[in-house]
């Protein structure tokens, strides 16, 4: 079956190459019996996918049932899967069929698989690998043949490294994996989504169907839309609903949709502890600002060079002009600056070398080239401990870090406070 055609079955609108890729890929795991993990942000039609594998997949005329197990309370979500006997718990007034037992020979699809617990993770492990599992309060082995389609809007890896996610049900997931990409990421059906469900609605209620003007349309291409599909319905059946005009102006969208006047926003790094990397980039900076003295002091020693070079220890000006550019020193650059509108005056600064600029040579500070990030960071937390006289939930404040890390930073470099 081509592609179209599948679209036309689902109502799947789009001609975008990543949302082809993740159709093709679902048209050819469907035959198979092969656990799926479907993968992209709220509101981008994930469930439909899973509806197109079990519909050309040999259990099609078999049950399907789709599961958000975010919505499901921890306490109960192993007797709504697996089942329960009488008087296995307070309320358990007579037993009870889990989905994989009245779904036997169907699919399942499991929404939000990352917001399920970790004992019920166990228990979908057991079924995944062996088809077993176990009513709640009962110790007989039950069998089922149930094939899982699985779901996440969110990272699993990121879940798997704070400890909220199996590493070995992941994989037993993730046998074929597919991304339904954002709404952001395909441009190009954003108008045609839009035209679809405006037309749905005015039929609905046998009205008109608003038509975006270029205005209107350059907005609604520029939306970053965070609700994806869910979102982009919900603006297209207010315009028309609230539209008095037929033709939908910018202007008139904007009242309907302020927040189509947002600009894009940034990219962020997601699933990561900010305060640790907030340490690191002070780090980064450290050594970025000791760089800088360093070559500041090398500057110092060239300038030093030259006037030895040249003869210059008697009171001799040598007019900045004279110097090369890379070795004026900063104040001498803003003084001329600050006179480039009088080109008829002379710059009166100029270097001299006497016995008191000999010293202050001499004098001049050099930083240290074996001090090293560690020992400056260790030093910011002996200071910041020393401020708030020990204490060290003040003093992680103090540096943007978390308590975990003050701690584990005191113990490495075996500070005293």
């Amino acid at each position: 079956m081509k592609l179209q055609a599948i679209k036309l079955r689902h109502g799947i609108i789009g001609n975008s190459s990543e949302l082809d890729r993740a159709l093709s890929t679902a048209v050819r795991v469907a035959p198979t019996d092969l656990t799926v993990l479907i993968s992209g942000e709220s509101g981008v039609g994930k469930e439909v996918f899973s509806k197109v594998i079990h519909s050309m997949s040999s259990r099609k005329h078999n049950n399907f049932i789709a599961i958000n197990c975010g919505a499901i309370p921890a306490g109960t979500i192993n007797s709504e899967l697996f089942g329960h006997e009488k008087g296995a718990f307070t309320g358990a007034t007579a037993e009870r069929k889990g989905y994989f037992e009245t779904v036997n020979g169907g699919t399942i699809f499991l929404d939000e698989i990352g917001e399920m617990p970790s004992d019920t993770q166990a228990f979908l492990l057991r079924v995944l690998e062996s088809g077993e599992f176990i009513r709640v309060g009962s110790s007989v082995v039950k069998k089922t043949d149930v094939r899982v389609i699985a779901a996440t809007n969110v990272d699993l890896q990121d879940r798997i490294r704070s400890g909220k996610f199996r590493e070995d049900l992941y994989y037993r997931l993730n046998t074929v994996p597919i991304h339904v990409p954002a709404l952001r990421e395909r441009k190009d059906d954003m108008l045609l989504l839009f035209r679809k469900f405006t037309i749905d609605l005015a039929e609905r209620y046998r009205t008109t169907p608003v038509r975006p003007d270029e205005a209107a349309k350059q907005l609604l291409l520029k939306y970053a839309w965070p609700g994806n599909i869910r979102e982009l319905k919900n603006i297209a059946e207010q315009s028309t609903i609230l539209s008095e005009e037929k033709e939908l102006t910018a202007e008139r969208l904007l009242e309907i949709a302020p927040q189509l006047s947002n600009q894009p926003r940034l990219p962020a790094i997601i699933g990561a502890n900010r305060s640790e990397e907030s340490f690191e980039e002070r780090e980064i900076l450290y050594k970025l600002l000791f760089d800088m003295k360093n070559d500041l002091n090398d500057l110092k020693g060239v300038v030093h060079g030259l006037i030895h070079e040249n003869d210059l220890e008697i009171s001799k000006e040598v007019h900045i002009s004279s110097l090369p550019s890379n070795i004026r020193a900063p104040e001498v650059e803003a003084e001329e600056t600050r006179r480039s509108d009088d080109y008829k005056f002379e710059s009166e600064i100029a270097y001299k070398t006497d016995e008191s600029d000999q010293e202050r040579f001499d004098e001049a500070e050099v930083v240290d080239d074996s001090l090293s990030l560690a020992e400056m960071e260790r030093q910011y937390i002996q200071k910041a401990l020393n401020k708030y006289g020990g204490r060290r939930r003040d003093a992680a404040r103090e540096l943007g870090i978390s308590e975990r890390t003050l701690y584990r930073k005191i113990k490495e470099y075996e500070i005293q406070g």
